[in-house]
C-alpha cells in the first residue's frame, strides 16, 4: 500500500499549426533544452484556462467557491453592489470608502489604477468587503465621517480584527477554489498568503522548435468589385506558427491540498477523521481538465484544440520528479514510428530506469489514446477510470 502524499500528471498533447503562448514580440514562447530550441507554453498560461473554462468538469461545478483576480476590485465590483443597496447613498460617500479600502488591499500608491498590482480574492472575502461597505456608508452618511471611519476600520489594529472577522465567516476558503489550488502572495499583507497546492511546470515541446511564418492577406470585398490595378488586397500581414507534441507536468501535494480546502492541518491530512471527499472531488476535476483543456489563443484562425494523447498519474510519497529529461534529446518521428509514439516510449522507458535506480514505489495508472500496454503500470484506461482512481486515492490517503 502507498500514502499518496503527491500525485504525478504527466501528459503528452500534440497540436498542429498554433500559436498558444505569445511573448512580448508577438513570437511563440520559447526554450532552449539539450541545446535545441522548444516551443514553451507558461505555467501561468495553462493554469488560467484550467481556471475559466467552463464545462461538465470546471471548477465552477465543485460547488466550491472561486476567486477573481483584478486590480480594479473595488470599482467594478463592490461599488456597484453597494449603490444598488443603498440607492439613495451619496456616491461621494461610497467612494471614499472604496478610497480606504483599496489603500488597505493593494498598498498606499492604490489612488491610481495603473499603480496597482491585480490580486486574487475570494468570493467571500469579497462579499464581506462589501457588506463591509454598506455598513460604513449606512452608519456615516457623508463622504467626511465616512472617510474617517473607513481609515480606521480598513488600518491599523481595527483592520487586523476586521479581517480575522472576515476569515472566521467566510471560513477555509475565504481565499477561493484557486487560491487553494494554485496559491496567492499579497506583498502588502503575508498572512494573507496561501501556498500553492498544485505545481504546474512549463510545458515544452518534447520535439525541436518547428515553426514557420504565416504570410496572409485580407481581401477587400467591396474594391473586388471594381476593376483595379491590384488584386483587391486591403493589407498584408504574417505570424508565426508552430506544431509539436507538449509534455506537461503536474504535481498535487494531498496534505497541503486537503488542508487549503478544509481547514484542517497539513499534518492531519491523513487523519480518519478528516473530511477528504472534497478536495478528492477536485482533483476528479483537475484531472479532467488537464487532459482536455487546451490553451485558447488564435481560436478563429487555428482552431487550437487537442486532448492529451498520453496521460499518466503517480501516486506516491517520496519527493516528486519529473521526466522531463525523458527529451533532453530531441524526439524525431522516422519510419520506425510517430512522434507520439516514441515518446510515449521514452515517457515509460524514463520512468522505468528511475525505477531502477531508485526504486519502485509509486502506484500508477495512464491513458494512451494509441492503446499501447506498458509493463510496471495499469492501463490503457479511460479518462473517466483514471479521474475517479485518483479521487479514491485522495478520499481513501492509499493507494
Amino acid at each position: 500500500m502507498t500514502t499518496p502524499r503527491f500525485l504525478q500528471i504527466h501528459s503528452l498533447v500534440s497540436y498542429p499549426a498554433v500559436l498558444l503562448n505569445r511573448d512580448d514580440a508577438g513570437l511563440a514562447k520559447r526554450i532552449s533544452y539539450g541545446g535545441a530550441v522548444r516551443t514553451r507554453v507558461s505555467s501561468q498560461c495553462l493554469k488560467r484556462h484550467w481556471r475559466t473554462t467552463e464545462d461538465e468538469w470546471s471548477l465552477a461545478h465543485t460547488g466550491l467557491e472561486l476567486s477573481v483576480r483584478s486590480r480594479e476590485i473595488f470599482e467594478y465590483e463592490i461599488r456597484p453592489k453597494v449603490l444598488k443597496a443603498l440607492p439613495e447613498a451619496d456616491e461621494a460617500a461610497v467612494d471614499m470608502a472604496g478610497k480606504a479600502l483599496s489603500r488597505a488591499i493593494y498598498g498606499e500608491k492604490a489612488d491610481e489604477v495603473r499603480n496597482r498590482q491585480a490580486l486574487l480574492l475570494g468570493w467571500p472575502e469579497l462579499n464581506f468587503l462589501t457588506r463591509e461597505v454598506v455598513e460604513l456608508v449606512r452608519a456615516h452618511g457623508s463622504a467626511e465621517a465616512v472617510a474617517k471611519a473607513a481609515e480606521k476600520r480598513f488600518k491599523g489594529k481595527d483592520a487586523k480584527a476586521n479581517f480575522a472577522a472576515m476569515k472566521a465567516t467566510a471560513g477555509s476558503l475565504a481565499a477561493g477554489l484557486e487560491a487553494a489550488l494554485f496559491g496567492r502572495m499579497i506583498t502588502s499583507d503575508p498572512s494573507a498568503n496561501t501556498d500553492a497546492a498544485i505545481h504546474v511546470a512549463h510545458a515544452f515541446t518534447v520535439n525541436a522548435q518547428e515553426s514557420e511564418t504565416d504570410y496572409f492577406t485580407v481581401v477587400d470585398d467591396l474594391k473586388q468589385r471594381e476593376e483595379t490595378e491590384d488584386s483587391g488586397s486591403a493589407g498584408i500581414f504574417d505570424t508565426e506558427l508552430t506544431s509539436g507534441l507538449f509534455y506537461e507536468y503536474v504535481v498535487v501535494d494531498v496534505p497541503l491540498l486537503i488542508s487549503n480546502i478544509t481547514g484542517v492541518e497539513a499534518t492531519a491530512w491523513n487523519a480518519e477523521n478528516t473530511e477528504r471527499a472534497m478536495p478528492a472531488k477536485v482533483v476528479e476535476h483537475l484531472i479532467h481538465l488537464i487532459a482536455t483543456v487546451s490553451p485558447g489563443a488564435k481560436k478563429g484562425s487555428t482552431a487550437p484544440y487537442a486532448y492529451a494523447r498520453t496521460l499518466l498519474i503517480e501516486a506516491g510519497s517520496r519527493q516528486p520528479r519529473s521526466l522531463a529529461s525523458a527529451f533532453e534529446a530531441p524526439v524525431r518521428a522516422d519510419r520506425d514510428g510517430s512522434l507520439t509514439a516514441k515518446a510515449e516510449n521514452a515517457l515509460f522507458d524514463q520512468f522505468a530506469a528511475f525505477d531502477n535506480s531508485y526504486g519502485a514505489q509509486e502506484a500508477r495508472r495512464y491513458l494512451s489514446v494509441g492503446g499501447h500496454a506498458r509493463d510496471g503500470v495499469t492501463g490503457p484506461e479511460s479518462l473517466d477510470a483514471l479521474g475517479v482512481w485518483a479521487r479514491e486515492v485522495v478520499e481513501r490517503a492509499e493507494a
